[in-house]
């Protein structure tokens, strides 16, 4: 008989998570109640954010409780449906978690089209990767034709997304991004005019060669030192958007602040953190516009598919490591 694998917190981790803070147990395959479908999980989204979730901090969401199946974006098929909104073999996005079959109340949970494009692009471009890269450049900083527009992250799910939308609105596209073979990915497939390989480039130095008239919008998805050097470089009413910090994820000390903040003053620039879950309500504007940039071939996306649900523990650590070429998504299903 078929059981549920479902992979649990199992400790807060110190640092870098260790394969202890994770358990990875079995239980039998649920059965829904009145209004409630059960979903086989087909694919995994694994995201930065995740890190987050696993501290025992006030943040946007609740943390995963210790011994609570660890939180995740989720695209799956309908088995059995006791709810009205469902039928069997429907395909549903939403936040399912690391297991390989969920029960929902539908709350959360949207058909997809597994005709119009693959199933993981739903974990991509046309999800919260797609969202996050819209809205935040495009509400936050408002790109105008023939801005400079800098992306740290820039080879990720959310940083590629965000530098193919700067260049249809006109902008000049700078990417950072650690590797010859992600920044050749950038340039040659993305068409990002300029990018700075920090692995391999003092990022100082990458910034005066291929911003020499400052920087107007900084999209940071990684915070630190690199986020430090763009302040430098801001323009007059620059916009920066706070995507994220994964160099700081997994920091054992409290992180020191950008000592270039002054610069924000200096330039009356804008600096602003968001998260993507504030434009839920908002999320079918995105859709047809991001739908037709990717079908028209304007937005071009790549995935890197791990298989097996007791792989998790490692494919997680990908996210740091910079192993992950594109958007990283774990396959725990077949139909």
């Amino acid at each position: 008989m078929a059981s549920n694998r479902q992979v649990k917190l199992a400790a807060r981790p110190f640092g870098l998570p260790q394969h202890s803070d994770w358990e990875i147990s079995e239980t039998s395959i649920p059965s829904p109640a009145d209004g409630e479908v059960l979903i086989q999980v087909l694919y995994i989204s694994i995201d930065p954010a995740m890190r987050g979730w696993m501290n025992d901090r006030k943040s946007y969401l609740p943390p995963v409780a210790i011994g609570e199946v660890m939180r995740a974006g989720t695209v799956g098929k309908v088995l059995t449906s006791r709810n009205p909104k469902f039928r069997a073999g429907d395909y549903v996005a939403g936040s399912q978690g690391v297991q390989k079959y969920a029960l929902s109340d539908g709350r959360g949970l949207h058909k997809v089209d597994a005709k119009l494009v693959p199933l993981t692009t739903y974990l991509g471009a046309l999800g919260i990767a797609g969202f996050t890269a819209y809205f935040g450049l495009l509400d936050i900083c408002n790109p105008r034709e023939n801005e400079t527009l800098v992306v740290s992250g820039a080879a990720g799910s959310v940083g590629a997304i965000a530098g193919q939308i700067g260049k249809l609105k006109g902008c000049r596209v700078v990417g950072i991004a650690g590797g010859p073979e992600k920044c050749r990915y950038l340039s040659e497939e993305l068409g990002f005019d300029e990018t700075i390989d920090y692995k391999n480039e003092n990022v100082r130095a990458g910034l005066k060669r291929t911003c020499p008239d400052g920087v107007d919008i900084f999209f940071d998805n990684v915070g630190g030192d690199i986020l430090n050097e763009v302040l430098a470089r801001i323009n007059f009413k620059a916009r920066i958007s706070l995507c994220g910090a994964i160099s700081q994820y997994n920091a054992t000390e409290m992180p020191k602040g950008p000592s270039n903040y002054s610069s924000l003053i200096t330039n009356r620039a804008k600096m602003e953190g968001f998260i993507v879950f504030d434009y839920a309500s908002r999320y079918l504007e995105a859709i047809p516009h991001l739908t037709g940039w990717i079908l028209q071939g304007k937005i071009k996306t790549r995935e890197h598919i791990e298989q097996g649900i007791e792989n998790f523990p490692e494919v997680f650590l990908k996210l740091f490591s910079g192993e992950n070429q594109g958007k990283l998504i774990l396959k725990v299903g077949t139909e």
